[in-house]
């Protein structure tokens, strides 16, 4: 293979695999083989990469004390304020918890672990208002994200944060609730059309007794627990939670099931059904190893197909990170990351609902689009911004601060804010070849193929930094 098919070959595997990849990296790795290229972004890490921000031994005081507060029917004034102080100081770390996760998307030497991780915050959707819980669980899907896709299902459904968002505290001997049960098998695992009611109904009194206990730690508790004997999928036996996992893993249909997720989110949004059954029949005979999946899927000739090039239109989240690194962003103000989510409406932490974000098409509208080809001037030059987002009655809390301001009592006003970002421009001209010409440029910056419009538009010289800001404003920026 040529240099310049593999140069294409390699930006597009780091298009989808990260979020993007410099032009000296790029130069670099188009003199290897795409195989060793594909083994490098897969290689083990070996040191924990998580995020430690929230201090558990702090929160699981702070949960206690929120424990007891709750279980008081008449509370005293300073004890209202103790709890009112707690909530505030929740929906801070909160905040923080969400900048820390972009930043550390930004700065990652490990930019698959963190799309990963971003793919499987999407596949198990989940709002949790204790910032322990978020963090806990983003940990767990970072740590599993290229694993065991077993391991990563059995701590996910113990994880505090699921089974608060999906009623499994709930879920008793002699009062089954079905929440988790039903979500497990509908968008976590089988599909619909896969099971029955009664296989929800077999599996919730499964799950009876997995809760958590006053600090946030997972707990078993048997004598919540239904030890009847159920039947499920035609088995019969006296099931609990994890061997109900293993029934449904132990169907093909899952390992269809999530192949096509992840064939929708890396490759594209409209599957060939052939090539998910390819990936679906590799990922149940690995014994459903995640890395397996993704190296079978990055190595496959179809991924790097003319269909499949330029086709996906970025997530706000991949759109944000994958400016911020290729231009060595960083935020003076990261309260403005939280903004920027909200208005394009992927606000991390905070999914619509349980199936998650839909992606493709939904990330796009007609506001949307525009204030997405205004960011990167805003965010390259710092401009000032006006907010008028996508935010939810549940985000409105959190952004509330910063998304209006008051003139007086009767009058409001949309905010207006400096982005206060700085682009590395000497550290981003230095990573490209002397000389490089526009048409160059644009051939780097952006994923769909060149037009004769683009050509023109970017044909006469007005600089490298005038040239990076007009390509990254138009619309086939928005894609990968």
């Amino acid at each position: 293979m040529s240099p310049k098919d593999n140069f294409y070959k390699v930006k597009h595997l780091y298009n989808r695999a990260g979020f993007g990849i410099s032009y000296t990296d790029l130069h670099k790795l188009s003199r290897k083989n795409i195989t060793k290229v594909i083994d490098g972004l897969l290689k083990e890490q070996k040191e924990t990469d998580d995020i430690t921000l929230i201090d558990s031994v702090a929160s699981k005081q702070q949960l206690l004390m929120q424990a007891g507060l709750y279980s008081k029917k008449d509370l005293t004034d300073d004890e209202k304020k103790q709890r009112q102080e707690i909530v505030r100081m929740q929906n801070e770390k909160s905040r923080d918890l969400n900048v820390a996760w972009v930043e550390k998307m930004i700065n990652t030497p490990n930019p698959l672990r963190e799309k990963m991780t971003l793919f499987w915050h999407g596949h198990f959707a989940c709002r949790s208002n204790n910032p322990m819980f978020a963090q806990q669980l983003n940990n767990i899907q970072r740590a599993n994200g290229l694993g065991s896709f077993k391991t990563l299902l059995v701590e996910v459904s113990q994880s505090p944060a699921m089974l608060q968002y999906l009623n499994n505290q709930q879920n008793r001997k002699g009062k089954p609730n079905e929440n988790f049960a039903r979500e497990l098998m509908e968008l976590f695992t089988l599909g619909r059309g896969n099971y029955t009611e009664q296989d929800i109904k077999e599996s919730a009194r499964s799950f009876t007794g997995w809760m958590y206990d006053k600090d946030g730690s997972f707990i078993f508790r048997p004598n919540l627990h239904d030890a009847g004997t159920k039947t499920f999928f035609g088995k019969t036996g006296n099931f609990d939670g994890e061997n109900i996992i293993d029934i449904i893993l132990d169907k093909p249909e899952t390992a269809e099931f999530i192949s096509r997720k992840v064939y929708k989110f890396f490759v594209n949004d409209n599957p060939n059904e052939a090539h998910v059954k390819e990936l679906a029949t590799h990922f149940f005979n690995s014994k459903y190893n995640i890395a397996e999946l993704m190296k079978k899927m990055f190595t496959s000739d179809w991924f790097y197909n003319p269909e499949n090039v330029g086709s996906k239109i970025k997530s706000p989240v991949e759109f944000l990170v994958g400016l911020s690194r290729e231009f060595y962003v960083t935020y003076n103000k990261p309260q403005v990351l939280i903004q920027l989510q909200s208005s394009l409406g992927q606000y991390l932490f905070n999914p619509p609902n349980v199936a998650g974000w839909p992606g493709g098409q939904s990330w796009i509208d007609s506001s949307s689009l525009m204030l997405r080809m205004r960011i990167p001037s805003l965010v390259l030059n710092d401009g000032e911004i006006d907010f008028s987002g996508k935010a939810d009655p549940e985000d409105e809390a959190v952004i509330a601060q910063s998304r209006t301001a008051t003139i007086n009592a009767n009058t409001k006003i949309k905010p207006k804010s400096y982005v206060d970002a700085k682009a590395d421009w000497p550290k981003f001209l230095s990573t490209l070849p002397k000389g490089i010409k526009p048409v160059e440029l644009a051939e780097f910056l952006l994923q769909p193929k060149l037009n004769e419009k683009i050509k023109g538009m970017v044909g006469d010289n007005k600089g490298l930094k005038s040239t990076s800001v007009e390509l990254t404003s138009m619309p086939e920026y928005q894609l990968c």
